[in-house]
């Protein structure tokens, strides 16, 4: 896409930090400064978000999440990681490509990356009858 950023990062027209790196997907550091590690798994094929990504591009984008998660779990001294996905605006999505944040977690960091919920408004068996399939 045209005017995408994280299009032109994956092209190498806007150059990016990149961790790890594949014929399909990317994996790079997201350069808002506010948690230590905090990397973006993209692919490179472009994709709005997960409702507009066919499955093929969906496993291989997994695959890479996996990959980077194991390396900083297991040569980079972090204990976990958070996986965050916002799939449309009225999720929070910010940039219009498919993406998955990948945040390295320490014990007692002190690091929230849970949202806060306000609670459920709906009976969980009207939400249920709702959404089974």
């Amino acid at each position: 896409m045209e005017d995408c950023i994280f299009c032109k990062i994956a092209s190498g027209e806007i150059q990016g930090l990149r961790i790890y790196e594949n014929d399909e997907t990317l994996a790079f550091m997201d350069i808002a400064g506010d948690v230590d590690g905090h990397i973006l798994v993209i692919p490179k094929k472009h994709c709005k978000n997960i409702l507009d990504c066919d499955s093929e591009t969906l496993s291989a984008v997994a695959n890479t999440v996996k990959m980077v998660s194991d390396h900083l779990t297991k040569n980079c001294g972090y204990d976990g990681v958070n996986i965050l996905n916002a799939s449309d605006e009225s999720a929070g999505q910010s940039v219009p490509h498919f993406h998955i944040h990948i945040i390295p977690r320490k014990r007692d960091d002190g690091i929230d990356a849970w949202p806060i919920f306000e609670g459920a408004k709906e009976d969980i068996q009207t939400v249920f009858d709702k959404v089974k399939m």
